[in-house]
């Protein structure tokens, strides 16, 4: 009964709104639904289905919940030590840049990206791409505010990332929260787009999507990754999360390893 209620919610979901989870990995998706039902206060998926079918901002809720948003600036550091040294060189070969940053969430991610772009005197002829499925964590990322209780944690990642300004130049103080430049992100456009089920909609030069398809099925995991084939230019850079890999893919021979240790790769066709 359990598992017909969500298919029947997800699938319901589909046709209401156009959000498709219906390939996520099924374990992650029940907890996450089980866990805004009980904040919903219903005690059945049928339940939360129908709140969610005649309440939007119910499902505006459970979309938060049910698009993983676990990121951090400059999380994990040893990947954008190897992008500096490995993946900026590639990068300097272009006159102008096109970087997707798919699954963006609130932004941090993409802030680190820019850091490092103008670090490394390449923010001028750059533009940065960040998406995700969320209209709303895009809004927050937008905004380029975060807690001040996390720049501690956040500085100590940058220093292990090869930073090389002092990190508060990049931010200002106010009322318990700081604000990034807005400089940073003069080159992002940020934009909605859903990897379960939007196309292409350019051609790249590096694409970073890190921690996002650990949470999708088999199948799902080869439709995205055929879409960031389409989506690189030939010797363009793709950059995965360090629980994910081209290997077992159909595009793995297309590949050359920049960095395996950090998911990095380079497509050679």
């Amino acid at each position: 009964m359990e598992d017909l209620e969500v298919d029947l919610l997800l699938e319901a979901i589909t046709g209401r709104y156009g959000y498709d989870f219906r390939h996520y990995v099924r374990a992650s998706i029940k907890r996450r639904l089980w866990r805004r039902a009980w904040l919903e206060g219903v005690e059945t998926i049928s339940g939360l289905q129908e709140r969610v079918l005649h309440e939007p901002a119910c499902m505006d809720r459970l979309v938060i919940d049910l698009a993983v948003n676990v990121t951090g600036m400059f999380r994990d550091p040893e990947f954008f030590v190897a992008l500096r040294e490995k993946v900026v060189p590639v990068l300097r070969t272009y006159p102008f840049l096109r970087i997707w940053n798919a699954g963006c969430s609130t932004g941090e991610e993409t802030y680190s990206l820019a850091i490092v772009l103008e670090e490394c005197g390449l923010c001028d002829r750059v533009r940065i791409y960040a998406t995700d499925i969320n209209d709303t964590v895009l809004h927050r990322a937008k905004e380029g505010i975060f807690p001040l209780q996390k720049m501690r944690d956040y500085t100590a990642n940058y220093l292990r990332a090869g930073g090389t300004q002092d990190f508060s130049s990049y931010y200002e103080v106010h009322e318990g929260v700081v604000r990034f430049r807005p400089s940073l992100v003069r080159n992002v456009l940020f934009t909605q787009h859903n990897l379960t089920s939007d196309r292409s909609f350019n051609d790249f030069h590096a694409i970073i999507c890190r921690n996002v398809l650990i949470y999708f099925d088999r199948d799902l995991q080869d439709r995205v990754h055929d879409l960031f084939f389409d989506s690189l230019v030939t010797f363009g850079v793709l950059g995965l999360g360090e629980k994910e890999s081209i290997r077992f893919t159909r595009h793995s021979a297309a590949y050359e390893e920049l960095d395996p240790e950090q998911r990095l790769y380079r497509k050679m066709v």
